[in-house]
């Protein structure tokens, strides 16, 4: 077992239990059991899940191809509505969006288990490297995209087809974004994030260049004037403070950053874990966050929100995956101060909360839990520079019905823009229809794209 100077340990479980508590979370469908799953669907004309999938896949007919035993096919209509069609099956909250929607839930109480089905098409032409697109006859126009994202791999890929060139930046080391570093390893094992990425990638048409920030390496201005339009799909890299004594103590954390460590591990073995974890937040980072200590050998892991159970972000299913893994959830707690003991976390005061006319507030009792780590996982803000005049409103970037920004030539989508969601697959649907907005722009033949102020 190793050790750091605060007391959090690294290796505190055997080699093979760290593989077996970080395999897949729901282990694909083989042939005979994606026939007997799809077989439960009813084909619905009005199809309810469809109208309930952020990317608008046509979720009767994928899975009635499946049915007829043509998986391939199925990927392309997935495909065709959704590039990441692969990660969004192994990470989307489909238990709230098209499986909450589906009307087996009426008779049943059990969904076609959609999101397995559409893993199991879409691995099928990944792993067979199934290519439905060819580039259109070249169009001379060349595209910048900011960020390596859902977003940016969606609008790049659907520029690339339409005959485009496409330049892709990107800060880290890796593409991916938030399916790279931001989601729980037991989600998406084998490396299946960057399968994907080679997987869009192969189209041709794009390049892409890590290691190279906006506002650090270039700027806006730059890109406006060096290409014929610009999507930024910029993600949310800021993390929001405590504000309280404490905050900046040895085994106070980002829960982004530990779940990205995890993410990059090969044995997750080298990633340390205090024995006893506070988790503060009541979204899907603090469940990650939470299990994956739990996973890493921590004895005691207790997520903290401020609110009810029912106000959490994070789906019912998540809440239950936690409590199933051994995480107590603790709500109407919000933090008050962090103890600290020689510079390093010794626990964590907190104030009860309550609502008091649709407003929280704390009711003066108070309580300690002890700690070695906390993780902060209380929202992300968008953190960025060198965007010059673009409009923005409450820290993120204002875009049209279209992804248009306030910029002539520049759209944005995902996390960044105002009203985005934490959603891969709401992040896809953005870049895809900004790509279609911005072929759009150019085969109105205008010398350079334009958008509304």
């Amino acid at each position: 077992m190793g050790t750091t100077q605060s007391g959090i340990l690294y290796g505190r479980l055997p080699l093979a239990e760290y593989e077996t508590n970080f395999s897949d979370l729901h282990p694909p469908l083989d042939r005979h059991e994606a026939l007997v799953a799809s077989d439960r669907c009813y084909f619905c004309h009005d199809a309810p899940c469809m109208t309930a999938c952020p990317t608008s896949i046509d979720i009767p007919l994928f899975i009635r191809q499946i049915s007829t035993g043509n998986p391939v096919g199925s990927a392309k209509t997935i495909f065709d509505q959704n590039i990441l069609g692969g990660m969004c099956a192994r990470v989307c909250p489909t238990e709230t969006l098209c499986e909450q929607a589906c009307v087996r839930n009426t008779a049943e109480e059990r969904p076609v288990e959609i999101g397995r089905l559409q893993r199991y098409a879409t691995d099928v032409a990944v792993m067979e490297n199934k290519q439905f697109y060819a580039r259109a006859a070249a169009t001379g126009r060349r595209i910048a995209v900011v960020g390596a994202g859902p977003a940016g791999l969606a609008c790049a890929h659907r520029l690339a087809v339409k005959g485009h060139d496409v330049v892709i930046y990107d800060a880290r080391e890796k593409s991916g974004g938030l399916n790279e570093y931001g989601i729980a390893a037991y989600k998406t094992v084998d490396d299946f994030a960057q399968k994907e990425v080679d997987y869009v990638l192969s189209i041709g048409g794009i390049e892409v260049r890590h290691g190279e920030a906006l506002g650090r390496d270039f700027s806006l201005a730059d890109l406006t004037e060096q290409y014929d339009a610009v999507f930024l799909g910029l993600g949310l890299a800021g993390v929001n403070a405590l504000r309280i004594d404490g905050e900046n103590a040895e085994g106070v954390d980002d829960a982004v950053d530990f779940i990205a460590a995890l993410r990059q591990s090969k044995t997750k073995a080298d990633i340390p874990v205090g024995r006893r974890v506070v988790v503060l937040g009541g979204g899907m980072t603090a469940i990650d966050a939470a299990v994956q200590a739990k996973l890493l050998g921590a004895e005691e892991v207790t997520i903290c929100y401020r609110r009810g159970k029912e106000h959490m972000n994070a789906s019912e299913f998540e809440q239950d995956l936690a409590a199933s893994k051994g995480v107590t959830i603790r709500h109407w707690l919000q933090p008050k101060r962090i103890a600290v003991k020689d510079g390093k976390v010794a626990g964590i005061e907190l104030e009860y909360t309550t609502l008091e006319n649709g407003k929280l507030t704390t009711t003066g009792e108070t309580g300690i839990i002890a700690a070695e780590q906390i993780f902060k996982a209380i929202g992300q803000t968008f953190q960025a520079s060198g965007l010059g005049a673009l409009r923005m409103e409450s820290g993120r970037i204002v875009v049209d019905e279209e992804g248009h920004t306030s910029l002539a030539k520049v759209w944005a989508g995902g996390d960044c823009v105002l009203g985005g969601e934490d959603l891969t697959v709401s992040a896809v649907a953005m870049g895809r229809d900004s790509a279609e907005s911005i072929n759009r722009a150019f085969a109105a033949d205008a010398p350079r794209a334009s958008a509304v102020a």
